[in-house]
This record gives structure tokens, sequence and C-alpha cells, in this order.
């Protein structure tokens, strides 16, 4: 069993930052758990935990059914992929990948064996002569994966490993962890600050906010019921619009107020929203793609001036302004609009939001 538990784990430095607050999570057998969050969440020092190179000050960690805190990081059956590969740059491709078999007097044949099992899977067999400044960027990072794999672990530790790489390459080794992760059947736990790496990869996420869990979902939940307003702003590229409104119920039907606009809320999730909030100010969240956009003024609709206008290839984002509110839509590249041009909004609002303004919870959900 590789799977792993948190009971109210918490870090504290010596100078009484607290990086990691009271946090408890249980990741099964052969997940692929990403942990995800701005720099200085404290996603990279919980990996580390995992490991055992940062001691934990509070709460249990468990691998399987060993309660490990106390446990050296050799004795944990884990194995670590870091940031910047850290391969011995004296020692050919096999001596690096084959460095810790020896290490733990592992038979050569057997050591043989592992090295040129990962080498085939990762497809660097042709380069086990090489040394490590001669391959490019991603085979160094196949390089530390194999070196990962010929230990055969039971959790694989993957800290932001692809942050070095273009984007193009990021792309394909996105898809080839993929693959790695249901040859291997094994559990892994990746750390990464990109949204967009968190989404396609893991099976479930874990969103961090100073220290925090703000939110353990799969990606099309994250995506479609944000538990929190830093949840739905963190998760989805470009990021979710923010509108401050006023909501108010008028004969049993829900009102939102902003600017000079009221707009009768009709979706079917309204029926959710406390009648507490009669009045109250409140902050509603939509994604670019679920405002819906029109060349002619009609009635309830909410007009706005095109400031900007990117394309990204079959996609554009435009980004326009309306009263003293800025807001981003997605549109096809092939829609004929153009900068300084008054356009007329309409929301999806069986796709609109609500969060509260103190507590930033989702209201709807």
């Amino acid at each position: 069993m590789s799977s792993i538990k948190f009971e109210h784990i918490r870090k504290v430095y010596d100078n009484n930052v607290e990086v990691v607050k009271d946090f408890s999570l249980d990741i099964d057998d052969k997940e692929f758990v990403i942990l995800v969050g701005p720099s200085g969440c404290g996603k990279s020092t919980t990996l580390r935990m995992i490991a055992g190179l940062e001691d934990i000050t509070d709460g249990k960690l468990y691998i399987g059914d060993r309660l490990v805190n106390d446990v050296a990081p050799k004795d944990r059956d884990i194995a670590m992929v870091f940031q910047n590969y850290a391969l011995y740059p004296h020692m050919s491709v096999f001596k690096n990948m084959a460095f810790g078999l020896e290490l733990r007097k592992t038979p050569k044949e057997e050591i043989k064996k592992r090295v040129e099992w990962a080498a085939k899977v990762l497809d660097i067999a042709h380069l086990l002569d090489r040394k490590p400044k001669a391959l490019s960027g991603g085979q160094r990072q196949r390089v530390a994966l194999g070196r990962a794999m010929v230990r055969n672990p039971s959790v694989f530790l993957l800290d932001e490993p692809l942050s070095n790489l273009d984007a193009k390459l990021r792309v394909q080794m996105r898809t080839e962890l993929i693959k790695l992760h249901k040859q291997l059947q094994t559990t892994f736990v990746y750390v990464t600050h990109d949204q967009v790496e968190a989404m396609t990869m893991g099976t479930r996420i874990v969103v961090m906010k100073d220290g925090d869990i703000m939110q353990v979902d799969d990606a099309k939940t994250l995506y479609n019921s944000p538990k929190n307003l830093f949840v739905a702003g963190f998760i989805g590229a470009p990021q979710m619009n923010f509108i401050n409104a006023v909501v108010n119920k008028n004969n049993g039907k829900w009102h939102a107020n902003f600017d000079r606009y009221d707009i009768e809320l009709n979706n079917d999730r309204i029926s959710k929203l406390d009648d507490s909030y009669n009045g109250k100010e409140v902050i509603l969240g939509i994604r670019p793609e679920n405002v819906i956009l029109h060349k002619d003024k009609s009635e309830n609709l909410i007009e706005a001036i095109i400031d900007v206008i990117e394309m990204i290839g079959s996609e554009s984002y435009l980004y326009m302004n309306f009263g003293n509110s800025q807001i981003t839509i997605r549109i096809n590249s092939s829609d004929d609009y153009e900068r300084d041009q008054h356009a007329f909004m309409e929301f999806d609002l069986n796709r609109l939001h609500i969060f509260d303004k103190d507590t930033e919870q989702n209201l709807l959900i």
C-alpha cells in the first residue's frame, strides 16, 4: 500500500512563521494528486515533509499503515524528482540512474536490468553513455525520472519538475508523466504553481493558499464549482470575472444591481441563496466563456467598450470596460470586433457564481 495520510500536520519554522496549517488529507494508493497554489503557499514544504526533508512540527504523517514522522528519508520507500534535476555532471546517464541502487548494494545484473527497463520506458536508451551536459533539458528531466523509477518506490514525489522546460516541451512531458503514472501504477504527488499543469494531470487537485487547503476536488469540479473566491480566481485562464453587486429579492425573485444595471437572477441555482442576503453586497463571478457578446443593443444587455483584443490562435480575449468595472470575454477569433467598439453583454446566469463579500465563500454550491 502506498497511500498517504496527513492528520492535522503543521510546519512552523524557528522564526514562528507557520507555513503549513492544520493540513489533513488522505491520498489513496495509486492516485495522482497535485498540490497547486501561488509561491509561498506551503506546497513544496508539504512535499518535503512527505520525503522527510522537513521535520513535522505537529500532527501525524502515515505512508501506508506506517507512521513516518521520525523515519529517515532513505527508509520511507519514496523517490523525489527535483526542479533542477540534481544530476551528477561527471557521471554518465547510466551511472546517474544506477547510483542509488549501487549505494543499496543491489547486484550488478539487477541494476543493469532496471536501468535498461527505465531507459526504454522513457525513450532514453540511446543516451545511456552520455554525460548530462550533452543532453537537452527534456532529456535531463527524463534521466531524473529514470533515476527515481529504478528504485521502484511506493511513492513518487515531484517538485515542479517541468518548470525549467520550454512551453512545447512542458506539454509533451505532461503527457509522458500521465502515461508513466498509468504504467507504473503507483502513487504520485506533484507540486506546481501552474494551474494548467494541475488541471490536465491530476486525478485530484489540492488548491493551497497561505498554508491552508482551499479545496480538494477533480479538475472539472474545481472549475465549475469553486468553493470560494480564491479557487474561483486561481483556477482558469483567463481568470473568472468578479463584479461587486447588491442582491435584492422582490416578489420572490432575486435581482443583482451593479453600476446602472438590474439583472433578474432566474438561474437554476439561485434558490440556494439565503434570504438573509437580501439587500447585501456580494461578489458576482462569471467566467470569460460564459459572457455572451452582441453587437446590437437591446433591453437587459450590458453596454461595454472594447479596450484590448488579444488573439490566441482560434480564440480571442476581449478586455472590456463598463462603468467602473472591467471584464474579460472569450470569443472565437473569427468574430468581427475592433478596439474602442461598443458591444453589449449578457451573462449565462446558469453559470453565474455569487460569493459572500466577507467570508468569500461561494453561496450557490
